[in-house]
């Protein structure tokens, strides 16, 4: 770091120790400014994907815990925590169930539940334990082939404290001692029929749960009473030549109390009375698989073909040529400090820092042991 120093003297000139002491001031504010890019290091720590094809598998959902720990589950290569100076990766045999990690939730208790494709594991900060979420013995086969187990694909924690589960076998809620399949009139709403009908769950400000899958028609809303179905078939679409999308993932609800919803035609904003769709000619990023608000008031989209950021008039679009080398996205979070992470296939992960963006995953090849 260079610094240049003009004194201007009249009539006398500064001592020596008048100009270190000056010299030693204008040092120190400058530090408080906070280091000069140059001198930040060039290397950082990386998450290390060794497990399955390099061209395979997803880093799948991102956590920020309230120690301020940056946990990532992947698809393949279980679960990372970074904390700021590196990654930690915990798999099976650290006491997983499965390698394959599908939602994170870090609870009112500071207990982290991670949903994976075997079922249910509870992290205390020092071991993992494995929950079992017991199953109706009246509970019809899922013939699904894509979800022949138990897999638990979301988790939410509700105001009321009370924990939901979005199960391959169904929703479940637990209130911190007993498991309840949420009971659904199958007759009235043909809901939760075939066992995986839900993938995606959160809850708004107002209470409401709102629940969404690829294999319902539209979205559902429960008021604590009843389901509510919202059918807007005629956005959940795609593109010039309409192939039926008419499915809904719900995502969040921002600042002005917009829910925001996605599919594989764009994204939905829903003001309480009537949806607003974005497509890909709006600048979604194709199939849109995530959707957050960071503290500016941006929404971000993650999808099959990069990254966008929303500022309520214009999109700007982040795809290979601004760094993501894999820009199909999963997942997105926007840590304390502001950074977003983004999460995509091939087990990529990047840190946005407000400029660029940032490859924090790199690829090795496991030794081949005897």
């Amino acid at each position: 770091m260079k610094i240049s120093l003009i004194v201007r003297v009249t009539n006398k000139y500064l001592s020596q120790r008048q100009i270190l002491t000056f010299m030693a001031l204008l040092f120190l504010s400058n530090a408080c400014n906070g280091p000069d890019k140059n001198d930040l290091p060039k290397d950082h720590p990386k998450l290390v994907k060794t497990i399955g094809n390099p061209k395979y598998g997803n880093v799948q959902c991102i956590l920020q815990d309230k120690a301020g720990n940056v946990w990532f589950g992947t698809t393949q290569n279980g679960l990372y925590k970074y904390d700021g100076k590196s990654f930690n990766r915990f798999l099976v045999n650290d006491g997983l169930n499965s390698n394959n990690i599908f939602a994170l939730l870090e609870d009112k208790d500071g207990k982290i539940w991670i949903g994976t494709e075997a079922g249910l594991c509870l992290y205390d900060g020092k071991t993992f334990t494995e929950i079992k979420i017991p199953l109706p013995k009246n509970l019809p086969p899922n013939n699904n082939p894509c979800h022949q187990s138990h897999a638990v694909g979301g988790i939410i924690q509700a105001k009321s404290g009370k924990l939901w589960f979005v199960t391959a076998d169904g929703v479940y809620t637990y209130d911190g001692k007993l498991f309840t399949l949420f009971p659904i009139n199958e007759a009235i709403n043909g809901f939760l029929t075939p066992n995986d009908k839900v993938e995606r769950i959160f809850e708004d400000k107002a209470g409401n749960i709102w629940f969404g899958g690829r294999t319902n028609e539209g979205v559902y809303r429960y008021d604590g009473k009843a389901i509510t179905i919202l059918k807007p078939v005629d956005l959940f679409q795609d593109g010039p030549t309409p192939k039926a999308h008419n499915w809904g993932w719900p995502q969040l609800q921002d600042r002005n109390g917009n829910i925001w919803f996605s599919n594989w035609g764009g994204a939905y904003q829903y003001d309480g009375k009537s949806f607003i769709s974005f497509s890909k000619e709006d600048g979604m990023p194709g199939e849109v698989t995530r959707i957050i608000e960071d503290r500016k008031g941006n929404i971000w989209f993650g999808g099959a073909d990069g990254l966008s950021r929303y500022d309520g008039r214009t999109f700007t679009r982040f795809t290979r040529k601004d760094g993501l080398d894999n820009p199909w996205v999963w997942s997105i979070l926007e840590d304390k400090n502001g950074n977003i992470w983004v999460g995509t296939r091939e087990t990529d992960l990047y840190l946005y820092d407000g400029e660029k963006l940032i490859k924090y995953s790199e690829y090795r090849k496991r030794p081949v042991t005897n």
